[in-house]
């Protein structure tokens, strides 16, 4: 699977006057869960759309393992999608709907059964999918991305509806798959799930590259040089430690965060004026604290005129 990538190279793509996607370019590569993340009417659906050819660019492509989508002879066995856990026949069957898309490249019933059994479908898959509630439709559209064994997946929003179990369970399923050598596209709103899971991170806004790095060095950027203090005494501690050409903001009821001071200078300074405190350390920002300062002036597309349409 090492030759399996997603390359997406100077990608363009308008709806009317509305632009959606505006000279994107980055690479998903084998063996690591890449997250997709941007504000809404970022461009993320319409990118996912086109490496799948349900979207023509204007220019750029859009690749899998180095080919166009349209051109991929066996595609359930090059590439797992999950776009839109609703695309769902209400009256039929799980486990007939993984049915006719194994028949369509030749797939065996057992391997419908052994991914029925991977995503915790196969006692549910002989109900009709019209009473599946979203988390079972997830489970399912997983199963079907699975259904070919790829060495290329695309999920898009795949732990919505899902229980905490359920997410736990995703979350060690993409883990495994990058392990044994896929590459991996997840979109998501859940900053905290994707700091848990991928090892790298495309951020675009208005349809442009914002960031493409690896998540660990993300986080470093955004923790900077910041001590978090925690303290009974929150208000004398600000005023010391501003006073001392430090900048202080308040993170919770008894927590703080310094700007410009080493741990060990806050802890002297708080020491000599007697002001209690429980924790000093390094800060370690949270993927959704980076996430927000990367996106703050990307705010969301402007509303396409009435017929056009903004993904």
């Amino acid at each position: 699977m090492s030759d399996a990538t997603i390359e997406v190279q100077d990608l363009r793509k308008r709806f009317g006057r509305t632009v959606a996607v505006d000279g994107l370019s980055f690479t998903v590569e084998p063996g690591q869960v890449t997250g997709f993340v941007g504000p809404n009417g970022a461009g993320k659906s319409t990118t996912m759309r086109s490496v799948l050819g349900l979207d023509a660019p204007d220019e750029g492509r859009a690749l899998i393992g180095g080919r166009a989508y349209q051109s991929l002879r066996s595609p359930l066995l090059e590439v797992g999608a999950l776009l839109d856990a609703a695309a769902l026949h209400p009256s039929r069957r799980g486990r007939d709907h993984l049915r006719w898309l194994a028949h369509s490249h030749g797939l065996s019933l057992r391997r419908v059964d052994e991914v029925l059994e991977e995503v915790g479908m196969a006692q549910a898959a002989r109900r009709r999918a019209g009473g599946y509630s979203l988390g079972m439709r997830q489970r399912l559209g997983i199963a079907a991305a699975l259904l070919g064994d790829p060495p290329v997946l695309l999920l898009d929003e795949p732990v919505n509806g899902l229980d905490p179990e359920g997410i736990q369970w995703i979350r060690g399923l993409l883990r495994r798959l990058a392990a044994e050598g896929r590459a991996i596209l997840v979109s998501s709103h859940l900053m905290s799930e994707l700091e848990d899971t991928a090892d790298h991170l495309v951020v675009i806004g208005r349809g442009r590259l914002i960031a493409d790095t690896a998540v660990a060095t993300l986080l470093a950027a955004a923790s900077g040089d910041r001590v978090a203090l925690r303290t009974s005494a929150r208000t004398e501690a600000m005023k010391l430690l501003a006073g001392e050409g430090a900048t202080v903001a308040v993170t919770g009821a008894d927590t703080l965060t310094v700007t410009g001071l080493p741990a060990e200078r806050i802890v002297a300074l708080l020491g000599a004026s007697r002001i209690p405190f429980a924790e000093v350390g390094a800060h370690r920002a949270t993927l959704e604290e980076a996430y927000m300062e990367l996106t703050r002036h990307a705010t969301e597309f402007t509303s396409a005129p009435e017929g056009e349409v903004a993904r």
